[in-house]
C-alpha cells in the first residue's frame, strides 16, 4: 500500500528527496530536484530543513548561477551518514567510508596471504576499529568478495580454496581480538576509544550483520547506479579479474538466482578449453581470460591469488597473451548476447585494459558467434567508467538501499546523537570524492 496519512507521504518525500540526492551524485540544485521530484517548493524547502535538522543534509552554493539568489546544491552532511564498504581480492582488500552521494575515501588497504582468517579478520578488526572511530555516523557495512556468495554470507573461492566460509562470522571474530598499540581499534590519546562496544552494534537499530556479495554483482550493480548501465533496461555486465565474472543486469538490478549465486558467467563452458576449473567444472570460460590465463600463456606461476604484478606487466608488455585473453573473451560475449540480447555489454577491472589494448581482436572474435539476426546490429562493448571501485561501489550502494527507506531513516533520528556530540575524527571523509583517497 502507498503513502495515505500526511506523516506518511512528509516520510515517503523525504527518501525520494534523499535518494535523488544519493543517485545523482550530490551534483542538482535544490530546484532541479524540485522539478524532477514534482514537489511545490514550500515542500521541499521544508523537506531540506528537515533534513539538515536531522544531519543528513547540508546545502551549499552552486559554483555557477544567474544573477539573483544563489542557487543551493543539496549534499551529504559533515555529521552524516556513513556506508564502509569492503572489496576483498584474492590477494588483498580495500575499506572505505561512503557518503550520500557516492563520495569515497579509503581508509585502509592491506594485502592478505589468500586465507579466511589471513584475509578477513583483520578486515573485521578495522571495520569494527573504524565504526567505533566514526560512531552513529556509520549505518552498515558491506562487502564484496571474488566468488559466489550463498545464503547472504557463506563465500565459495575456488582458487584459493574457500569452501563455505561464513564471512560474517570470521569478520566477527577479528573485530572481537585486543587491539594492538598504534592500530587504528586502539584507544585514543583522549580517552574516548571504546575497547568494550559489541563490534557490529555501531548505534542502537543499526545491523549488526554487513551485506556480503559477489564482487561483479556489485560492480554491475554499481554499474547500473553510476555508470553506462544507467538507465538501461537489459545490461550484461563482466568484471575480469585473476578470472572472470559476468552477470545480467535486468532495470537495473544484477539477477541473483535462487542462491544468491546468479553471477557466475565465468563458469560456463564458452570457450573450446578442457582445462578442469578449481570450481570442479571443465572448460570454464573464466580460465581462458583474466590474471591467471595472463601468466599461463607466457609461462608463468599462476593460481592462488598470487602474480597480480607480474599479471599486469604481462598485459602491458606481451601483445600475444593479451590477443589471446580478447579473443576467448569475444567468443564468450558472443555466446552470452546471443543467449541474453542485452542492450549493452560492459567491462570493468582487466577487462577495460583488454578492450583499449586488443578492442579489435575481441570484436573480430565476437563477430563470428553472433547469430545472424544479432550480427547486423550488435550491442555495443564499452569500458566502465568505474574501473576497479565497482565492486566497492557497489558494496556501498547496498548498504545506502538498506538504509534509505522509512524505517531507515526513523532509526537514525532515534539513535543519532545530539546535534552537539563531539563527532569523532573526520579525516578524509566530509570532503571526498568518487575516485578516493589514498590510504592513510
Amino acid at each position: 500500500m502507498g503513502a495515505t496519512t500526511s506523516g506518511e507521504i512528509r516520510a515517503h518525500n523525504r527518501v525520494r528527496l534523499l535518494r535523488a540526492v544519493h543517485d545523482c551524485g550530490a551534483g542538482r540544485t535544490r530546484s532541479q530536484l524540485t522539478r524532477d521530484l514534482r514537489l511545490s517548493r514550500g515542500t521541499a524547502s521544508v523537506l531540506v530543513a528537515g533534513l539538515a535538522e536531522d544531519d543528513l543534509l547540508h546545502e551549499e552554493p552552486a559554483r555557477e548561477h544567474a544573477r539573483g539568489r544563489p542557487t543551493q546544491v543539496p549534499g551529504p552532511h559533515p555529521r552524516g551518514p556513513l556506508a564502509l564498504a569492503a572489496d576483498v581480492r584474492e590477494d588483498a582488500w580495500e575499506l572505505a567510508a561512503c557518503e550520500l552521494g557516492g563520495g569515497t575515501t579509503v581508509l585502509e588497504l592491506r594485502p592478505h596471504d589468500g586465507t579466511p582468517d589471513g584475509a578477513l579478520r583483520p578486515l573485521g578488526a578495522a571495520i569494527a576499529a573504524h565504526g567505533r572511530r566514526l560512531g552513529h555516523r556509520v549505518i552498515g557495512v558491506g562487502v564484496a568478495l571474488a566468488g559466489p556468495v550463498r545464503h547472504g554470507g557463506l563465500v565459495d573461492i575456488a582458487h584459493l580454496g574457500w569452501r563455505s566460509v561464513d564471512v560474517p562470522g570470521v569478520l566477527r571474530s577479528g573485530a572481537s581480538e585486543t587491539p594492538r598499540p598504534g592500530d587504528p581499534e586502539a584507544p585514543r590519546p583522549d580517552g574516548r576509544g571504546d575497547q568494550e562496544a559489541p563490534p557490529w552494534r555501531l548505534g542502537e537499530g543499526v545491523p549488526g550483520v554487513p551485506v556480503v556479495g559477489n564482487d561483479t554483482a556489485f560492480a554491475a550493480l554499481a554499474e547500473a547506479r553510476r555508470g553506462r548501465l544507467r538507465g538501461v533496461r537489459v545490461g550484461l555486465h563482466l568484471h575480469v579479474d585473476f578470472d572472470l565474472g559476468g552477470v545480467l543486469v535486468v532495470d537495473g538490478l544484477p539477477l541473483g538466482g535462487a542462491s544468491g549465486t546468479g553471477a557466475e558467467f565465468g563458469h560456463m563452458p564458452l570457450t573450446v578449453s578442457d582445462r578442469l576449473c578449481p570450481c570442479g567444472a571443465i572448460g570454464c570460460w573464466g580460465m581462458d581470460v583474466g590474471a591467471n590465463a595472463l601468466l599461463r600463456h607466457v609461462g608463468l606461476a599462476y593460481g592462488g591469488g598470487r602474480g597480480r604484478a607480474q599479471a599486469e606487466e604481462v598485459l602491458a608488455t606481451s601483445e600475444e597473451a593479451v590477443a589471446a585473453n580478447a579473443r576467448a573473451l569475444g567468443r564468450g560475449v558472443a555466446a552470452l548476447v546471443n543467449a541474453h540480447d542485452p542492450e549493452v555489454v560492459t567491462l570493468s577491472g582487466h577487462g577495460v585494459e583488454l578492450l583499449e589494448r586488443a578492442g579489435a581482436t575481441l570484436m573480430d572474435s565476437c563477430a563470428p558467434g553472433l547469430m545472424a539476426i544479432r550480427r547486423d546490429d550488435p550491442p555495443p562493448i564499452e569500458g566502465s567508467a568505474l574501473g576497479w571501485r565497482g565492486a566497492l561501489l557497489g558494496a556501498m550502494e547496498s548498504v545506502f538501499d538498506a538504509f534509505l527507506t522509512p524505517e531507515g531513516l526513523e532509526r537514525w533520528r532515534e539513535n543519532h546523537p545530539d546535534q552537539g556530540h563531539d563527532t569523532p575524527d573526520q579525516r578524509n571523509v566530509t570532503h571526498s570524492t568518487m575516485k578516493g583517497a589514498e590510504p592513510t
